[in-house]
């Protein structure tokens, strides 16, 4: 298992700002190790953010995305308290999700 997503969530002008760092190694497959062997496809495939149960972001990744990916976006509306989920699925089936509370 990974380490936890790294995930922030203020509250600005009436809008919650998110940002979220995801700890994943994101191997393309078309790069060799030391000793020439191609390392296999290890990347995200889906994400997805929610705000107290609902959906408020979707989103399908692909081998071309860096390792550890961050995200950053704004949401309108939101309140102190509310829960923030982040969950990802990669193309080996392995998920990953974290929650936090908006401070």
């Amino acid at each position: 298992m990974t380490a936890p997503t790294r995930i922030r969530a203020t509250l600005k002008e009436g809008a919650t700002e998110l940002r979220m760092l995801l700890a994943h190694p994101m191997e393309n497959g078309l790069r060799k190790d030391a000793e020439g062997k191609l390392i296999p496809a290890h990347f995200i495939t889906e994400l997805s953010v929610r705000r107290n149960g609902e959906l408020v972001l979707a989103a399908d990744f692909g081998p071309s995305i860096s390792t550890n990916p961050y995200l950053a976006f704004s949401l309108a509306g939101g309140a102190v308290g509310d829960e923030i989920a982040v969950s990802w699925r990669d193309n080996r089936g392995e998920t990953r999700s974290d929650t936090i509370r908006i401070a």
